[in-house]
């Protein structure tokens, strides 16, 4: 479902084989954003390894739910629906809360963070993922001091800097290759933070 060759989990074999059981989810089924790397599947796991540092692992801090917030918000802002709906219907499971959840969509749509149902601290991050994904040229020394302002400790600056420049290629790879959703089901991810060598979604 891309623009470029891809293989299926039934012709996959050797090291493609073997990350895809990796990756799968149920009924052997592997989203389309990593069959488009089955070419070169060193890349592939490349991706998984980032994606999984820096949205599903068990040294951030941050709720894994706002982290998906960065991540709608971003994949919007680049105007990727692939990663828009997969990550919504994540954000939605994890946060479990429908109506706060397409209040928050709602303000992404319209570009207004702040009109989001969020506390201040997340709402300066919304702001500077914003400032990240559409000017990183512009950031400046003083938009890091606002977000530790706003009260996030260093560390989870790195992990808002980190979630929003993954999902930035993750969208370019998507938006580049011409991924679409048609065989993937959306919302499922590898929950297993606690170890980093499960990738396995569900």
């Amino acid at each position: 479902m891309s623009w470029i060759k891809t293989i299926p989990y039934a012709e996959a074999a050797g090291k493609l084989k073997t990350l895809y059981d990796r990756v799968t989810g149920p009924g052997n089924n592997v989203d389309n954003i990593m069959m488009a790397h089955s070419l070169r599947p060193h890349s592939m796991e490349g991706h998984m390894a980032m994606y999984k540092a820096v949205l599903h692992h068990s040294g951030n801090k941050i709720p894994k739910w706002f982290l998906e917030v960065l991540g709608v918000w971003v994949s919007s802002l680049n105007r990727c629906g692939y990663c828009v709906e997969h990550h919504f219907a994540g954000l939605q499971r994890l946060l479990g809360e429908e109506a706060r959840g397409n209040a928050i969509r709602a303000a992404i749509e319209a570009r207004d963070p702040a009109a989001a149902p969020l506390d201040a601290a997340q709402i300066a991050a919304m702001i500077y993922a914003r400032k990240l994904t559409e000017a990183p040229g512009d950031l400046e020394e003083a938009d890091v001091a606002a977000l530790r302002a706003a009260g996030w400790e260093d560390g989870e600056i790195l992990e808002i800097n980190q979630v929003c420049s993954y999902f930035s290629y993750a969208n370019r790879t998507v938006l580049g290759l011409g991924c679409s959703t048609v065989g993937d089901e959306l919302g499922l991810s590898p929950n297993n933070a606690d170890n980093p060598d499960d990738w396995g979604h569900r």
